[in-house]
């Protein structure tokens, strides 16, 4: 009887085609300061893989499925590379349709002043380990427009999976040096 749901089992992942993806190759600044930041465990749900892609958009595209909390990037040949992200709180989410205008490695923080005002300690600070945007920052523009809304890496890496930000995506920092490596200026961001 055992064997059974043993069959079932493997005729419903037979339908799943996750292939773990490599790590980038990351420079020893990069090394030093992740090093800093202590990686947590996370559930493997959240692990970098790449899969068939679910979106349906074309190569390129940065798709944000906030409600399950995976960053697609489409691939060519309907694969896309799945990441765990941490997403907005309801009270700051955002959805829409953006452009990566700018990218940045280890990014000045600098934040807005809505979120000086709800939370009077933060301020501004230089890029490094411990800063909240981590490894990168994909900046998003609409139409030409700075969102103020970021695809970064993050010092809180035990937070992936959840719905804690001010609105931007945040990504353990080896993800987003991975995303940052594949995605040029210009790209398309669909968050929905």
């Amino acid at each position: 009887m055992r064997i059974i749901p043993l069959i079932a089992c493997a005729v419903l992942l037979a339908g799943c085609t996750f292939k773990a993806v490599p790590d980038p190759k990351i420079s020893a600044r990069d090394a030093e300061f992740m090093a800093l930041v202590p990686e947590a465990e996370f559930d493997p749900h959240f692990a970098r893989y790449q899969v068939s892609d679910p979106t349906g958009k074309p190569p390129g595209t940065i798709v944000v499925e906030t409600k399950e909390r995976q960053l697609y990037l489409v691939l060519p040949d309907g694969k896309a590379i799945r990441y765990g992200v941490s997403v907005g709180d309801e009270a700051y989410g955002w959805t829409g349709t953006a452009t990566v205008d700018r990218k940045a490695e280890w990014p000045a923080w600098n934040p807005p002043a809505e979120m000086i005002k709800r939370w009077p300690h933060v301020h501004a600070m230089q890029g490094g380990p411990m800063n909240p945007l981590g490894a990168r920052a994909l900046y998003l523009a609409d139409h030409g427009k700075d969102t103020l809304y970021r695809i970064h890496g993050t010092n809180e890496p035990e937070k992936i999976g959840q719905a804690v930000s001010s609105g931007c995506i945040r990504m353990r920092n080896i993800d987003v040096v991975d995303l940052f490596n594949r995605v040029p200026v210009g790209a398309t961001v669909i968050v929905r």
